[in-house]
């Protein structure tokens, strides 16, 4: 498995159409910022999208898809600045709207994702706050969006599942696409397409219990220990085995967030050979044992479940 596919499995993202709409103008969606990476794609017409920020709005066009990262609320709309109502709200108005009645309205598809642990946010960290992508004629983003816009104008049996299938697609696209062509991607994205590291890379990541050695992944590599440790630094920053501790303490952290597995289970997991060695060098990256860590997750977890099922007035 390739590093893009492992920190995609990895992060285990879950995402669901929530909004497939025709509006004709004025109209506007207000979307909040709990969800962790929305996507949204016009398949006829025309909308904007805007954050609070002045200045921040972006135009949707059919073939082209733009990611939001949460944090922020946004908005969707025939201009920008519009007024904006809640998605219930919103759906409601607009419910008996076809695009066969209103030739003149807009037709756009909105998806939310949700990431797990550690190595989803790390993809979502590399991802600008607001992405928009312009696909190519031969880009296969073009294709799914397509594909989209073919599926959305009719009805048909298991409609839904094709949405959500096309979905994902959308999102492993637009992420690839945007590494490709991002002078900030993820160091370890660049080092992987490198031949010379790309198989060391891979082996760390695809077996983090493995006592691996510099000699040991230099040979993977077909280079002697000085150039590999040289090639390696200068692609991601740091030295093999520091990336390696650093992917050991990643793993770790999603499993111990997870909680499907006892401390000796994770110590071995992440390739230390006692819960002993896990637990000091866990305590050398965080400042506290593995234990104290997870509980103090699992009470924010509560918190965050709690604030997000009692919101505030």
């Amino acid at each position: 498995m390739d590093l893009l596919s492992d920190h995609l499995v990895r992060a285990r993202a879950t995402g669901a159409v929530f909004a497939r709409t025709v509006a004709e103008p004025p109209w506007g969606l207000h979307l909040g910022g709990s969800t962790q990476l929305s996507v949204h794609t016009v398949v006829r017409g025309r909308g904007y999208l805007w954050l609070d920020t002045p200045g921040s709005s972006v135009e949707l066009i059919p073939g082209s898809v733009t990611l939001v990262r949460g944090g922020p609320h946004h908005y969707i709309g025939h201009e920008p600045g519009a007024a904006c109502l809640e998605p219930e709200e919103f759906r409601a108005r607009h419910a008996r709207t076809s695009p066969e009645d209103h030739p003149q309205a807009t037709v756009f598809l909105c998806g939310a994702y949700q990431f797990s642990g550690e190595v989803g946010s790390g993809l979502l960290d590399a991802l600008p706050q607001v992405l928009t992508l312009s696909a190519a004629d031969d880009d296969p983003l073009r294709d799914v969006i397509t594909l989209l816009s073919r599926e959305l104008v009719r009805s048909e049996l298991a409609q839904q599942i094709v949405l959500d299938r096309l979905l994902d697609l959308l999102l492993v696209l637009a992420i690839r696409c945007d590494f490709r062509r991002s002078a900030t991607a993820p160091s370890w994205y660049r080092a992987a397409a490198d031949p010379r590291l790309a198989a060391a890379l891979r082996a760390m990541h695809e077996n983090a219990a493995h006592p691996w050695t510099v000699p040991e992944l230099a040979a993977i590599s077909g280079l002697s220990r000085a150039a590999f440790a040289r090639v390696f630094r200068e692609a991601l920053g740091r030295a093999p085995m520091q990336y390696l501790t650093e992917w050991r303490m990643t793993v770790a952290r999603d499993h111990l967030r997870a909680d499907e597995l006892t401390l000796p289970q994770i110590a071995d997991a992440a390739g230390y050979g006692s819960p002993f060695a896990f637990a000091a060098a866990f305590r050398r990256h965080h400042g506290e044992p593995p234990g104290t860590w997870r509980q103090r997750e699992r009470a924010t977890a509560a918190t965050r479940l709690l604030t997000n099922t009692h919101p505030g007035p």
